[in-house]
């Protein structure tokens, strides 16, 4: 699944075009490589993701095309 997509989905950021604007802000890293909206995202991937001063980094955990807004948070876990 692409990482903007499963930003979405995962409901850790809200939006679609804003993950997208995200990653080429250069403000997303898989493993700690900077990466474009397009990369593909697998289990266990570790996402970190910048928001000002702040950091929020993921595990990633299941990749779901689709899935419901209470069970997002079963897709990844915090590091």
């Amino acid at each position: 699944m692409r990482l903007d997509k499963y930003l979405k989905v995962s409901r850790l950021i809200k939006r679609r075009t804003v993950a997208n604007e995200a990653c080429d802000a250069g403000r997303v890293k898989i493993n700690d490589k900077v990466a474009k909206a397009g990369t593909e995202v697998k289990v266990g991937d570790e996402i970190t993701i910048s928001f000002g001063d702040k950091e929020v980094k993921v595990e990633v955990v299941a990749v779901q095309e689709t899935v419901r807004k209470e069970e997002a948070k079963e897709m990844f876990r915090y590091v």
